[in-house]
């Protein structure tokens, strides 16, 4: 017998569905699996968390049945969310599943599904993507991707060497500009080591960076606003990490409580301060203004001459060269014409490769070529907003994390405002959410489904305990430690508390637990009918909705990036448990040393690596003065020394400089 065990790792959101065939153990250490159980193979599933016991469970059939047994796990299981097994006291007890169920083991919530049960899909999880326009930078459902060999085909045949020869650059008649530093992506992730890099001393004519928007904060502001987090809305970002202001000080919240003070809002500016001095225990954790960050990094921008810098383009391969340094080819904006630089010290910060989007979601617009009815959420949606508060309707929500809570927000504002429509929130989980994330003696709080948290990861990764453990431990360590750790959570926020709690009780806004099995547009009228197979029932449930909104946001995987693939192939470089860019503490891209040349990454494509919140303000920051250290060694060694270290005589004089906004030169 077959079945499909389906969930999200809790690191990177990615959905998982391998087809296997019973008996199938389930554990933390696959060595401690066992190979057969009475004579038949077993299928074994390893689980990276430390809440999950190294053999915690068999999934058998017994007399035509479905049934696991515990093999003494610490934290037992949960069968659709209630506990079956109490402790490991409760040893081999067995219990009856069907497909529709359930299953949790520490933090994985895995579905049982029967493979005969679903709508066949054409579209794996795995290729479930939205990728970024190359001219808008925003997320377009309608990009076909680009395969490696279809980027290959169009480049000059020299980019198919290992390490080419400069003179054989020069040679081929494209424009050719040779560089001290150069940043691939040209986001927030460029912006902050660039900026680290004039800090340092570094001229604005040393440094280039390439990508597709001129502003560093496009991309963010434009998936803001599509995640409904408008210019007055507060972000998720917490006080102490501007990427704007490397020293952190004046923070977002001095700003913020001195411009109150100067319009006699005093209230309200010892509030913000209360909040940091108090935070997380005592207050609400204080976060910023949309509107004042993304103000703050243009300013910093034009500060340290982003726009001399700059550069709009497409990079399409990166190669090694024979004299100790890289070439990168890159096609012009506009013109589409190709161009080449030749870098020392090239940073890799290209940001999400795409959005994840739930399978049977993609399936369905495949299938319907309808993009208006269902929507992710970090795409441009606002039709759905506009119909709502003009004709009412039903949306149906997808996932329980920061971006679901904001959406959820959004909505209840319509209603608030607009009490003449229907407006009702149908959120479908695949079963309860009862105990949150444990780590030693801390689990987070559940409440309503919602794990609350005020960030991904604990505060403690950012720049404590967490951090240094993490920075020691092995491979299978960092595994676990990453999986116990991460998980989608929201901020704990009275507002949303009452939002989830008088939605229940007023009517307007349900949970629906069950695994999906197919969604189809509605046969009388616009909008569709999700097909659900709740958690134990016997027979499926159908979900009218006029809107589905998919707010798991999960990035894809780096192997979707063209360019990224290409450099992986090409060099057979070493990826990390999750499948992201192996890289040295010091964020150094391992497999790419050459000679006096280094390339450095950042951002999410080097999650899993030695630092957890890589993708935040505060992790940028943290990559970027880890691979400056690596930077000013390789200098003394090479002799160029362009970067200065940051003393306090330099520092006190740049930060002056950044307080008065004049140039870092």
């Amino acid at each position: 017998m077959q079945i499909r065990l389906t969930w999200e790792d809790p690191v990177t959101g990615e959905r998982k569905e391998p087809l296997l065939t019973v008996p199938i153990a389930l554990g933390r250490e696959f060595a401690r699996l066992p190979a057969e159980a009475d004579g038949q193979r077993v299928c074994r599933v390893v689980l990276n968390s430390l809440d999950v016991s190294r053999y915690h469970a068999l999934i058998t059939i017994e007399n035509g049945q479905l049934t696991i047994t515990d093999q003494g796990s610490s934290n037992g299981v949960l069968v659709n969310g209630v506990k079956q097994i109490g402790s490991s006291t409760c040893s081999r007890q067995r219990f009856a599943i069907a497909p529709g169920d359930t299953i949790q083991l520490g933090n994985y919530q895995i579905a049982i599904v029967m493979p005969g049960n679903v709508l066949p899909v054409t579209t794996p999880a795995s290729q479930s993507q939205i990728r970024f326009s190359a001219v808008t930078n925003v997320p377009d459902p309608r990009i076909t991707p680009l395969s490696v060999s279809q980027n290959h085909s169009a480049l000059p045949p020299l980019f198919s060497q290992e390490k080419i020869d400069p003179q054989a650059i020069h040679a081929t008649g494209l424009p050719v500009e040779e560089i001290e530093y150069a940043s691939i992506g040209g986001g927030l992730g460029s912006f902050v080591w660039v900026d680290l890099l004039r800090v340092g001393g570094v001229s604005a004519e040393h440094i280039r960076v390439v990508g597709i928007d001129s502003k560093p904060a496009s991309r963010y502001e434009q998936l803001c606003l599509n995640a409904q987090i408008y210019p007055q809305d507060r972000l998720r970002s917490p006080s102490d990490a501007c990427p704007d202001n490397l020293w952190g000080f004046p923070s977002y919240a001095t700003l913020e409580a001195m411009e109150d003070v100067a319009k006699g809002k005093w209230r309200s500016a010892l509030s913000h301060l209360w909040q940091v001095f108090a935070e997380p225990n005592l207050a609400s954790t204080y976060t910023p203004k949309s509107g004042a960050v993304i103000a703050a990094i243009d300013r910093e921008a034009a500060r340290i001459s982003w726009s001399k810098m700059f550069q709009a383009g497409e990079v399409r391969s990166i190669r090694q060269t024979t004299d100790g340094r890289y070439v990168f080819i890159y096609t012009i904006a506009q013109t589409n014409n190709f161009a080449c630089k030749i870098v020392r010290y090239l940073h890799l910060a290209t940001g999400y490769p795409a959005l994840q989007f739930l399978p049977d979601l993609k399936e369905y617009r495949d299938r319907t070529q309808d993009f208006k009815t269902v929507v992710n959420a970090y795409e441009p949606h606002e039709h759905i907003y506009e119909s709502l508060a003009k004709n009412g309707g039903t949306v149906l929500l997808r996932g329980t994390g920061i971006v679901a809570a904001r959406i959820l927000y959004k909505i209840y504002t319509i209603r608030r405002n607009s009490e003449a429509v229907n407006i009702k929130v149908i959120q479908l989980l695949r079963s309860p959410k009862v105990e949150g994330n444990k780590y030693g003696l801390a689990e987070r709080k559940v409440e309503q489904n919602y794990e609350f948290q005020q960030f991904n990861w604990p505060k403690a990764c950012w720049g404590g305990e967490h951090k240094f453990t993490l920075e020691t431990a092995t491979l299978d360590q960092r595994q676990h430690l990453l999986a116990d750790w991460g998980g989608v959570t929201t901020m704990n926020r009275s507002d949303w508390h009452k939002i989830i709690t008088g939605g229940i009780s007023k009517g307007w806004y349900e949970i629906v637990y069950g695994e999906v099995q197919r969604v189809l547009p509605h046969a009388n009228r616009s909008g569709t009918i999700t097909t659900v197979s709740e958690p134990g029932a016997k027979q499926e449930i159908q979900l009218e909705a006029d809107f589905i909104i998919d707010g798991t946001a999960v990035d894809a995987p780096i192997a979707e990036s063209p360019l990224l693939a290409d450099l992986i192939n090409q060099y057979q470089l070493p990826l990390n448990q999750l499948n992201r860019l192996a890289v040295s503490p010091d964020f150094e891209l391992i497999g790419m040393e050459n000679q006096s040349g280094r390339i450095y990454a950042a951002g999410a494509i080097t999650l899993g690596n030695y630092y957890a919140p890589v993708d935040s303000f505060l992790g940028l920051q943290y990559a970027a003065f880890a691979s400056a250290r690596s930077l000013l060694e390789h200098q003394k060694i090479n002799s160029t020394n362009t970067l200065k270290p940051l003393v306090m005589s330099r520092s006190l004089r740049q930060w002056w400089k950044w307080l008065n906004n004049r140039s870092p030169d």
